[in-house]
């Protein structure tokens, strides 16, 4: 008898029965459960979606202007410069250049 194992033996033995599987019990339709949830005044944990903010026009101009300068304004000030700049048809860096002209001709360096 020689020594080794006789890779065919699996297949000697008789076949193993096949049984199906049993169904799977169906999930709870979500509908059944927030209307559940809202009989019994249980609040829902999703965050309330917060309202879009109207998007505004694409403004691109080619100026040469190539410093960035930031500040810190109020939503008030910031809708304010924007309709100042679309009344004009400026860019606003130009706005922004007019409104300092205008500031230091008034006096307003101190």
């Amino acid at each position: 008898m020689s020594g080794r194992v006789d890779p065919f033996a699996i297949l000697k033995d008789p076949l193993p029965s096949f049984t199906t599987k049993p169904r799977k019990e169906k999930p709870v339709e979500e509908e059944a459960v927030a209307r559940i949830a809202e009989e019994n005044n249980f609040p829902s944990r999703q965050a309330a979606k917060a309202p879009n903010a109207p998007r505004r026009k694409r403004r691109v101009y080619r100026t040469g202007r190539n410093q960035q300068f930031n500040a810190k304004a109020t939503p008030e000030t910031i809708d304010k410069f924007y309709k100042m700049a679309n009344e004009r048809s400026v860019p606003l860096g130009e706005l922004l250049r007019l409104a300092l002209d205008a500031l230091e001709g008034a006096g307003g360096s101190r």
